[in-house]
């Protein structure tokens, strides 16, 4: 099981914090041996650099971002991340260089052509994408001369990597993958309303896309307000993630790009939530079909019946206890559930979840580049570390109350996301192509229904096409030269 949440641990001495959702944290020492999965992963041939052969060992890298994931805690916490190897182990410090969320491309820029380039910056692949177009514009370089994708230790993440090439070169340092949207729910009003429990449909390999139809279809009421569906990524879930099948994607072969959109299933996809959308099955405010309850409230509906599947990433999931409880169920009784989205049952029956790559950009013209390298190399170890996944677990266990169902859907849905990468293009796209695409792939939910998706390709169709074979233009003419291209 994946890294989840932040745990306590020094060299020989873990401080696992439980407490079973009260507010007061009351932490129980535990002490265990690093040696042991240090063992373990040296067995298959995972190990970090001798301290007095580690380049970038002794030295401080600069951190451009918005938020300092590596100086937040409190004083009696040492965090089990790469970060605490990389200060203890390599005697390495990080310099946070902050920047505003908004701005951080513009800041960036400045620093460039001031030639004060920070070494490293958040990768991403959505709202924080800097893939493709910042790299074609020369503010990232290539992550391919400082390390090496083959190595075991990147065994299992070198597939997703491959989503940032371009011009014959990696641009992420891509640490972990992790499964985006799933679908939460109320196991008892899911019971009340006599449907088949989605984690049962889904152990017989039965939660398909007419399933999820018929369930959302036979319980909407805009009269009672109550609606099957919420949130953000409704659409995006429905028919770019569960379908395997994008809208714009890249051949990681050739480093294209490429127009999805007379693609068959992503057709079927789009009618289905046309249908949901025209028969109000998906919450909206009037005629306002940007809204959702409570103010976008993860999870917002699903205890008291209103909503009955709420497509969230797994961010909506890490409550308190006494949080999880109003908004999602009770979760000490087994009430809150979540499975993967569900599959086209004319398809390949696959499970498709989106991928969210984390990691870190080399930023051009960074002084220490090494330096960032051995963090992400300190981050891997630490990520598939049997201690750290251990602790993990109990944590997850004996202070969110998570059950062993929900422990075993969390590794399933994390395997899923590790076996089919997918990797959703947002955020970095040329400007032109990236309002063409949001009118098409938002078209039919935001407008209720008022335009089918056949009008919507009529619409958008050609300048897709048009601003695709732009943007594939500019990748014809990148040569990386290690210059700010402006």
């Amino acid at each position: 099981m994946k890294r989840f949440l932040a745990i306590v641990l020094s060299l020989v001495l873990v401080v696992a914090l439980v407490g079973c959702g009260s507010k007061k944290r009351q932490p129980i020492k535990l002490t265990l041996s690093t040696e042991d999965s240090e063992a373990i992963l040296a067995a298959a041939g995972i190990t970090l650099p001798d301290v007095e052969v580690a380049a970038g060992a002794g030295t401080t890298v600069q951190w451009f971002a918005w938020y300092d994931p590596f100086h937040n805690y409190e004083e009696d916490e040492v965090v089990n991340t790469g970060y605490f190897t990389f200060t203890e182990k390599y005697h390495n410090e990080i310099e946070w260089i902050e920047t505003d969320y908004f701005e951080r491309n513009n800041d960036l820029a400045n620093l460039l052509v001031a030639g004060t380039a920070p070494d490293f910056s958040p990768a991403g692949s959505s709202n924080t994408a800097v893939f493709p177009m910042s790299c074609v514009r020369g503010m990232y370089q290539p992550v391919d001369d400082y390390l090496d994708f083959t190595d075991p230790l990147w065994s299992g993440i070198a597939e997703t990597a491959e989503y940032f090439s371009l011009g014959g070169h990696h641009f992420a340092i891509v640490t972990d993958s992790m499964f985006k949207d799933v679908v939460g729910y109320n196991r008892r009003v899911i019971d009340e309303w006599g449907f088949d429990d989605p984690y049962e449909l889904y152990m017989n390999d039965e939660w398909t896309w007419d399933n999820f139809y018929d369930m959302c279809m036979d319980f909407s009421d805009a009269d009672s307000d109550r609606y099957a569906l919420d949130g953000w990524y409704v659409t995006n879930g429905i028919c770019e993630e569960s379908s395997g099948h994008y809208v714009i994607e890249k051949d990681n072969e050739t480093g294209k790009f490429y127009s999805n959109i007379d693609d068959p299933i992503i057709e079927v996809a789009q009618n289905m939530i046309y249908d949901l959308v025209k028969n109000d099955c998906c919450y909206h405010s009037g005629s306002d079909y940007w809204a959702n309850r409570n103010d976008a409230q993860y999870g917002a509906g699903i205890k008291d019946g209103l909503c009955l599947f709420y497509i969230c990433d797994i961010s909506g999931f890490r409550l308190p206890v006494d949080e999880m409880n109003q908004i999602w169920g009770d979760i000490g009784s087994g009430e809150f559930m979540f499975v993967p989205l569900p599959r086209y049952q004319d398809g390949d029956g696959i499970y498709y979840l989106n991928s969210t790559p984390s990691g870190y950009m080399l930023i051009a013209g960074a002084r220490n580049p090494e330096g960032a390298v051995l963090l992400s190399m300190c981050d891997r170890f630490k990520i598939i570390d049997p201690t750290v996944i251990s602790i993990d677990k109990k944590q997850l266990k004996e202070t969110y109350l998570w059950s062993d169902e929900l422990l075993d859907m969390y590794d399933l849905c994390y395997e899923l996301a590790q076996a089919n990468p997918r990797v959703f293009y947002t955020g970095d796209l040329p400007e032109n192509l990236q309002n063409a695409y949001n009118s098409l792939d938002w078209g039919i939910r935001r407008n209720g229904g008022a335009t089918t998706w056949a009008q919507l390709k009529e619409q958008n169709a050609e300048s897709i096409a048009y601003y695709i074979d732009e943007l594939n233009s500019m990748i014809d003419s990148y040569e990386y030269t290690g210059e700010f291209q402006g």
